[in-house]
């Protein structure tokens, strides 16, 4: 296991994305277990889901005590981004900002572009000009597109993304490794795998799902339900980023002169992945548990098995041994446990 190098006691923290699903609640985490710590949070709160939902993790952040303190912007104005590392001059930079979901890239592309692209220069400007022990930014499990190797190790080769998102997420992971290069800035990538759990994005499927089944719709469930998913809770993808942004890639020259690029990439994801049928019997089975659903619900008159959608890709899944062998953690929550968290969460959420 490597020693943690970057000790982020009584540090300034800049989460962008942090109304986000993974930043807000990483910005809890930091309130709660960091001594001293002060937590700078960016989030331009697009609508692209339910901005309520958004205010709702927010005020949670604001109900914790510590140094919080939130800038309702864009990381893709570059002005904004120079104004925050000047004033506040972050040590440790966590990249959370960024227009997500595959589907929606095929039919919004310009917001990609936007926010994964050159909002990603912006921070990574920022970071050039102004001493930043660390920087940690998502990937996402996307950039492996159909590869045939199963599970997924960062070793891989992925250059063929299926969709504009992949693209983006691989761009990051490529310009963060040329400024890691030419400018000795520690930058580690995290290439997470559906994560999932209370209060997450509605668009992800077990929320959709849900929502869709209490308004008496039809689910749609791709590949015939043939995909499998490495579905990860939330709690195990914030336990990996807090370990992350505490040991940074150790900087060192190379023979040209130039530093050997002081850069590393994780996956974090559950290492299991689970088939999308029985995904969805646990999900069901847990609606019904909590009373969200009643008992004699007609399930198979609401679900649909229906192709393959355009950028999705039949399986995901982890391997996640450097996570364990560098920093000693591997995410393991079982996914009825994480569903049933959700479920519970849902039931308060929305009164039911």
């Amino acid at each position: 296991m490597l020693p943690y190098n970057v000790d982020l006691k009584g540090k300034t923290i800049l989460v962008t994305g942090a109304a986000g699903f993974i930043g807000s609640n990483l910005c809890k985490r930091l309130l709660k277990d960091v001594e001293d710590v002060c937590v700078i949070g960016i989030d331009c709160i697009t609508d692209y889901y339910d901005v309520n939902l958004k205010y709702h993790r927010l005020n949670e952040i604001n109900a914790m005590k510590g140094k919080w303190m939130f800038i309702k912007n864009s990381i893709a104005k570059k002005d904004v981004v120079e104004e925050i590392f000047t004033k506040y001059m972050p040590s440790v930079v966590v990249n959370l900002a960024a227009q997500a979901g595959v589907r929606y890239s095929i039919s919004h592309p310009d917001e990609y572009i936007e926010s994964n692209i050159i909002g990603f220069y912006n921070i990574l400007e920022a970071c050039r000009h102004h001493e930043v022990e660390h920087l940690v930014y998502a990937s996402s499990s996307s950039v492996y597109g159909c590869n045939a190797k199963i599970p997924y190790s960062t070793e891989d080769k992925v250059d063929n993304p299926v969709s504009l998102y992949a693209a983006t997420k691989k761009s990051n992971e490529l310009m963060a490794h040329s400024y890691s290069k030419l400018y000795n800035i520690p930058t580690t990538g995290l290439r997470f795998f559906t994560a999932y759990g209370p209060a997450g994005r509605p668009d992800m499927a077990y929320f959709d799902f849900t929502n869709k089944l209490r308004a008496g719709e039809t689910i749609k469930i791709f590949n015939y339900g043939k995909c499998l998913r490495d579905f990860t809770y939330i709690d195990d993808i914030i336990e990996g980023v807090f370990r992350v942004m505490q040991h940074a890639p150790e900087k060192k020259e190379g023979g040209d002169g130039l530093p050997i690029p002081p850069y590393k990439l994780y996956n974090i994801g559950n290492n299991k992945p689970e088939n999308l049928l029985d995904f969805v019997t646990i999900l069901q089975e847990e609606l019904i548990r909590t009373n969200v659903l009643p008992k004699d619900y007609d399930f198979e008159a609401h679900k649909k098995l229906v192709p393959m959608q355009p950028g999705d890709v039949p399986v995901t899944c982890a391997d996640t041994t450097p996570l364990e062998q560098d920093l000693g953690f591997r995410p393991s929550t079982p996914l009825r446990e994480g569903l049933r968290k959700f479920v519970k969460w849902y039931k308060e959420f929305y009164g039911i």
